[in-house]
């Protein structure tokens, strides 16, 4: 048993069951044992591997996007570039190397800014970044921001914020909670709260008993946060994570560890805990702030952007064995059976901004 099992073990004997978002944000984000507080989680050396880990290339096309968005806003300076969750700080270092090659004037002027709670993920974002940036500023919260124009990218942020699940009973839909049996060992049981009718999926009606409903109003309160940002002075956002473009009933909350899925109750502290993302709700998110939001699929966007033309550049005068590197990270990022599909992206602007690539490539959410 973890040491943060035994404890929330010890907090339900007191208090009772709590609801899933409790026990995963205490997992995730326990200031003494929880994942992301005490690990190094990013690389084959960790639990999961992120896409600026897989390729350089990921990062390079993100900078094109964000550069090419800026023009077409009017490129307005002062400019704040920020990345939201920024891990090990390899997108931000890949962006910031392209953007200098696009426009050293704009590298050089705009205020980067990563925004970072946890202090010794920020050490490691300093390490990588070192002889990149000296004018980069770390930020706990959206709010501390420069009151500038802002280009925001977060990749595989709302995955990690905790969700609220619901489990259809004979009494309706319950919070589902985290108990304990007889034994003492942690388990789901249905609780007293009751989800409103107005938040379930289209498909809940048909839903059989034990069914799962997913809502995420804290993600959604951190894209209104964002959008709001966006709304008051100007600048756009792009937001990559697994998830899909339409709600639906279903449970997607995992563990995942040393690259591989484990229950969810098993070792919490120690395992990554993440559930899909519903991008349609995050949409309804900026659209109340008055802002236009787009999707496509990570594949696609990635190949808009010309993958396969910079991976062509990069192996152009390379030898086989790094050509085969490319090809390889060029599946991983945009296959349809590896990131391609599982990844959506979000762009988030003002109207009058003509997204690059985006053009309504899948239909927008009611």
């Amino acid at each position: 048993m973890t040491r943060l099992k035994r404890r929330i073990v010890e907090l339900i004997g007191t208090v009772g069951p709590i609801p899933v978002s409790e026990y995963m944000a205490l997992c995730l984000f326990d200031p003494e044992a929880g994942y992301y507080t005490t690990r190094e989680p990013f690389g084959a050396g960790g639990d999961f591997i992120t896409a600026p880990e897989v390729s350089q290339m990921f990062g390079e096309l993100v900078a094109v996007w964000l550069y090419q968005t800026w023009q077409a806003a009017g490129a307005p300076m002062p400019v704040t570039l920020a990345e939201i969750g920024p891990g090990r700080g390899t997108l931000m270092k890949d962006m910031l190397r392209t953007l200098t090659r696009l426009d050293a004037d704009f590298a050089r002027s705009a205020s980067v800014a990563l925004i970072e709670t946890s202090p010794r993920l920020r050490d490691v974002q300093k390490a990588t970044l070192a002889g990149v940036s000296d004018a980069v500023e770390w930020h706990e919260t959206v709010a501390s921001l420069p009151e500038t124009p802002l280009l925001i990218v977060g990749n595989e942020l709302f995955d990690a914020i905790p969700i609220r699940q619901f489990v259809r009973t004979a009494d309706g839909w319950r919070e589902r909670m985290v108990g304990l049996d007889a034994n003492g060992e942690l388990g789901f049981y249905a609780g007293a709260a009751s989800l409103d009718p107005s938040l379930l999926p289209p498909d809940a009606d048909t839903a059989p008993a034990g069914a799962i409903v997913e809502i995420a109003p804290a993600r959604s309160a951190l894209m209104q946060t964002i959008a709001e940002r966006i709304a008051e002075h100007g600048g756009a956002g792009l937001f990559f994570d697994y998830g899909h473009l339409q709600p639906g009933v279903g449970d997607t909350l995992q563990a995942l560890r040393r690259h591989d899925h484990e229950d969810v109750l098993e070792s919490p502290g120690e395992a990554d805990l993440t559930s899909h993302v519903d991008f349609a709700a995050l949409a309804v998110s900026t659209r109340a702030a008055g802002l236009h939001s787009d999707f496509t699929t990570q594949g696609a966007f990635l190949l808009s952007m010309g993958l396969l033309e910079r991976a062509g550049s990069l192996g152009a005068n390379a030898d086989n064995t790094t050509r085969e590197r490319l090809s390889g990270e060029v599946e991983r990022l945009a296959g349809p059976q590896a990131m391609g599909e599982l990844f959506k992206v979000l762009a988030i602007a003002h109207e009058d901004i003509v997204l690059p690539v985006f053009h309504s490539q899948v239909d927008q959410p009611e």
